[in-house]
């Protein structure tokens, strides 16, 4: 009988949408337990940007969607962001479409590591205009300059 083949994705998951779930979608296809680490607070917010919802809350979040097995709040950015292989211990690393992370870079760091039978592999991303945080919060800037507009200041009316 073979071992399940486990998988790894990684991510911020801040203002969960479809581009997430797609991720995690196609991460789990690569095998049968899926493992997703949500990003330390810290790490965002020097990596990213403020996050809007904490790292329990986006923890919890990701925990209720189908795809997902487990999830593990990462490091802070003072540890070395590999320090999780050793409690993961994944066959695959899943990395997103739109993911900074160098994929080259990843599997050099592993090899030092003794982790180069890990294998590091990018999933399709979803065609659709708002399939990333960053692009939502720029629709929702949009369209609420185009409410204000529309409301005349009533609050009532919203």
């Amino acid at each position: 009988m073979n071992a399940m083949t486990k998988v790894m994705a990684v991510g911020v998951f801040d203002l969960l949408h479809a581009g997430h779930l797609h991720y995690l979608e196609q991460a789990k296809s690569l095998g049968e337990h899926l493992t997703v680490i949500i990003a330390h607070d810290d790490t965002v917010r020097i990596r990213k940007h403020e996050p809007v919802t904490g790292m329990d809350l986006r923890k919890r979040m990701v925990e209720g969607l189908k795809p997902v097995d487990e999830v593990l709040i990462g490091s802070p950015p003072s540890d070395s962001m590999f320090d999780i292989l050793e409690q993961v211990k994944p066959d695959i690393i899943a990395l997103g479409y739109d993911q900074d992370h160098a994929e080259e870079w990843i599997r050099e760091e592993l090899s030092k590591r003794g982790k180069s039978h890990i294998i590091v592999q990018r999933v399709e991303g979803l065609s659709d205009d708002l399939d990333g945080t960053r692009k939502i919060i720029s629709r929702i800037l949009e369209l609420s300059s185009t409410w204000r507009g529309n409301i005349g200041g009533d609050e009532d009316n919203v």
